[in-house]
């Protein structure tokens, strides 16, 4: 199945780039005609009538990004240090993550945060989860001609990681957009193989009058490990000593050497809106608008071996197949009202979910009967308001389950304050009382040990941040988080409940400065837990310095180069430990990681739409050689690195 789709994608993309070749095979440069047209970065073909389309000037600001919540921004083809940082599979900042060593393998978080509210419980799994797209990730478009982008970045031993996408409007109203990601990362140790695709397909349409909105997307996952449970400890000796017989890394021995976990997931999603009442003057734009979601996943989780092992423990099979599913459905109805009369935009929101969870037999324990499942059902409400007045905004949402099998409730407000373009404050409050994930409330599995029926109470948060963002001055954020009920897994891989209350204190500062064609950013994070620091563990320093040189070379500017080094520290902390069947992080208390520099030297350049990208990672391997990832798991060693993001518009 993932061939096809990744044919359909490729095959899909194959035409847009040769729609946008000359008769002599080779694409066009800007300014040239190519069918009567004149081809450059502003002109390209605009929908006319239903009928027809009309050659006419676009501009780029045409080719829109639209967010699951409505806000757009335009598709950039800039280089920019935003974008070196963002040069990875995830296509996200990792500032407050550590890699361990292979492209698709999990990260150590180096820093939390618990801001976003919610009121429903998570499968689990949570390592498989940093480039899975949840409903809000999933990105619709409004281009004016077909529009493609190609992302390709190189892997570690035989790999490579390649996002294609390809949006279109059939007219001015509908779009649809197809792409595929995939990845697949040898490694350079024993059984760390990674690959991921994922398929996902949009369509967007509104109106004429824009009164009737729809959006609709399907994605499907496919997340697959071999997990081998790290470094034995001889083998760590042998790492942090720099043992020449083991440059090879293939030649350390791993905890496991047969294990493989596979998350598998599909969602169905869609939800149109009709405005029933709609009014828009010269000042402000009022309605009345009623609408449907829909929201179907399906989620199978497994982890196989071919023999149990007992570093993970004793087992009642000889080999080892557990599996996971997880099915919801959520079907909500909602109105929204924006008008001068309630002083901006109100929404109600009322959800009725349905949950299936679980394993495919009861377990009976000597101690304790394991169910089957959780299958259940709720209904909540949620309701949104947002206004401003001159230079003040407030955003205000609050949300709680009336009826069913889980409880849950929460009340968040973000007030800000914009001084025109010198700065804008913000100051946040987020309550929220949520059950645990639900790999904490029951787990099957064939090893003895990781068999749990828990009864436990609801995480309790609250949350109160504020922040600075000024270009002249600097960014800064500061948070305190409290949680009552924290759920962790214990150094035994067993879930448990904080019996105390932790707090966590964080404050981040940013500020660029810029002097000719010269930058320095600089990024430093302080953190501690000032209670419960023997379940929650963070190193209480992170900083990432980047000095860079950027500047267009050659006659006619054609190519724009940026390049730098790029410095990353964090303190020594007791880190937690990854757990292959979990496929969580799990508390350690005999060794630290940390206390070491990590410095990258990149070269990147830009010619027209295309980004090229060249990265030397972890020079100063070759100076210490306690870069870990985990107290048993490897960062990367010294490594060279090729990224190109191309972005077609024909």
């Amino acid at each position: 199945m993932y061939r096809l789709q990744l044919f359909i994608s490729l095959l899909l993309v194959s035409f847009s780039i040769l729609a946008q070749k000359g008769k002599d095979g080779m694409a066009p440069a800007d300014g040239q005609l190519v069918n009567g047209r004149q081809l450059n970065d502003t002109i390209g073909r605009k929908f006319g009538t239903e009928k027809e389309f009309e050659i006419a000037k676009t501009h780029y600001t045409d080719y829109k990004i639209i967010s699951h919540y409505g806000d757009s921004t335009v598709i950039d083809t800039t280089l920019s240090y935003k974008k070196e940082q963002l040069l990875n599979h995830i296509r996200k900042s990792e500032f407050e993550l550590l890699s361990f060593h292979n492209l698709g393998q999990t990260y150590t978080k180096l820093g939390y945060d618990f801001s976003k509210a919610s009121l429903f419980p998570k499968t689990g799994v949570r390592e498989k989860h940093y480039d899975f797209l949840e409903v809000e990730d999933v990105k619709y478009y409004r281009v004016p001609t077909p529009t493609s982008e190609l992302f390709y970045i190189s892997g570690i031993q035989q790999g490579q990681v390649l996002n294609s996408v390809l949006t279109t409007n059939l007219s001015p109203e509908l779009n649809v957009s197809i792409a595929y990601k995939g990845l697949r990362s040898l490694g350079e140790y024993r059984q760390a193989l990674a690959s991921r695709q994922n398929f996902r397909v949009t369509s967007s349409y509104q109106s004429k009058n824009k009164a009737y909105r729809l959006k609709a997307h399907f994605v499907n996952h496919s997340i697959m490990n071999e997990e081998n449970a790290g470094l034995t400890l001889e083998s760590v000796d042998f790492f942090t000593t720099n043992n020449p017989d083991y440059t090879d890394r293939g030649r350390l021995e791993t905890n496991l050497t047969d294990a493989e976990s596979l998350l598998k997931a599909k969602r169905y999603y869609l939800q149109n809106s009709y405005n029933l009442w709609q009014r828009q003057d010269s000042l402000t734009t009022s309605y009345l608008q009623m609408g449907h979601e829909i929201i179907y996943s399906n989620k199978y989780y497994q982890f196989t071996q071919d023999k149990a092992n007992a570093f993970i423990g004793a087992a009642y099979q000889t080999s080892i197949a557990d599996s996971t599913y997880h099915k919801t459905l959520d079907n909500t109805l909602y109105a929204k009202l924006k008008s001068p009369y309630i002083l901006g935009d109100l929404a109600l929101r009322a959800t009725y979910s349905n949950f299936d969870y679980g394993y495919n037999k009861v377990l009976f324990l000597d101690t304790q009967t394991i169910p089957q499942k959780l299958k259940g059902n709720t209904l909540s409400v949620s309701a949104d308001w947002d206004t401003h007045y001159k230079a003040v905004a407030l955003e205000t949402s609050a949300g709680a389950i009336l009826q069913g099998d889980f409880k849950g409730s929460y009340i968040n407000g973000v007030a800000s304050y914009t001084q025109d373009s010198l700065f804008i404050a913000k100051a946040t409050l987020m309550l929220q009382s949520r059950s645990p994930n639900f790999n904490f409330l029951l787990y099957q599995s064939d090893y003895i040990d990781y068999n749990w029926f828990p009864n436990f109470e609801n995480e309790n948060t609250r949350y109160l941040g504020v922040s600075l963002d000024s270009e002249k001055w600097l960014d800064a954020t500061a948070s305190i988080t409290q949680k009552d009920h924290y759920t962790y897994f214990d150094e035994h891989a067993k879930p448990q409940q904080y019996d105390e209350g932790l707090n966590y204190f964080k404050i981040k500062v940013h500020k660029a400065i810029s002097y000719r064609k010269f930058t320095l950013d600089n990024t430093v994070q302080y953190q501690k837990a000032l209670t419960g620091e023997e379940v929650f563990r963070v190193p209480e320093l992170l900083a990432e310095n980047t000095f860079y040189y950027t500047d267009y070379l050659f006659k006619g500017d054609p190519l724009l180069l940026q390049t730098g080094v790029t410095f990353n520290y964090f303190s020594a902390y007791k880190a937690n430990e990854f757990n292959p069947l979990l496929n969580e992080f799990v508390l350690q208390n005999n060794s630290e990681i940390g206390n070491y520099p990590m410095l990258d030297v990149f070269v990147n350049g830009q010619i027209r739409r295309t980004r090229l990208f060249f990265k030397a990672e972890n020079i100063t391997s070759f100076l210490h050689h306690n870069y870990l990832a985990t107290p048993t798991h490897a960062y990367r060693d010294f490594t060279l690195r090729f990224g190109v993001v191309w972005n077609f518009f024909i």
